[in-house]
């Protein structure tokens, strides 16, 4: 089960340039958005790394606007966010085993990134809802295969209210107005 205390977000590539190109790029940043305030109320870790940022643009201003207070973006020109040393070491500071991974493109960067973590022996929760490719079925290929590699499958709801397994929490009123 996913805790407070064994658990991080990944968000990768969700940029400028890249996601407009990208299958239902709105409802994917939007749920994107939901789980960083989730999760920055519950007070998970959370690692934002971004493609060759000075070619392709920064994190789109909805997420950077969230992050900004508290952390950098990671810059990498690797697909995989393993391939930057930087990443690596943030990962491990978190000392968390449980990695949710959000981003695009589901079939290169998270694919690549979500493949890597598993080697590595970290534990991996994709969140669907939280993922886009430009084409559908990119996405689709890339959950299937992911989750032969060993990845879970999660939304962004379910991530929540599995953090906070209890109504009693006493985060819950503050996360579930976020999600409703």
């Amino acid at each position: 089960m996913l805790t407070t205390e064994n658990t991080a977000l990944v968000i990768v590539d969700i940029q400028q340039k890249l996601l407009p190109a990208v299958a239902n790029s709105d409802e994917m940043a939007a749920n994107c958005v939901k789980l960083i305030k989730g999760l920055q109320i519950l007070e998970v870790p959370i690692i934002w790394v971004e493609q060759m940022p000075d070619k392709i643009g920064g994190t789109i201003p909805e997420i950077a606007e969230l992050l900004n207070d508290s952390k950098s973006p990671i810059a990498k020109s690797s697909f995989s966010c393993c391939g930057n040393e930087d990443f690596l070491n943030k990962v491990a500071e978190t000392k968390r085993e449980n990695l949710l991974v959000v981003g695009i493109e589901a079939h290169v960067c998270v694919y690549q990134t979500v493949a890597h973590l598993l080697q590595k022996g970290y534990n991996v929760e994709v969140i669907e809802d939280g993922i886009s490719s430009r084409v559908t079925s990119n996405k689709e290929t890339a959950i299937r295969k992911m989750n032969q590699l060993g990845a879970k499958s999660s939304s962004v709801e379910m991530a929540l209210f599995e953090l906070m397994q209890d109504f009693k929490h006493p985060n819950f009123k503050q996360v579930s107005k976020i999600i409703v």
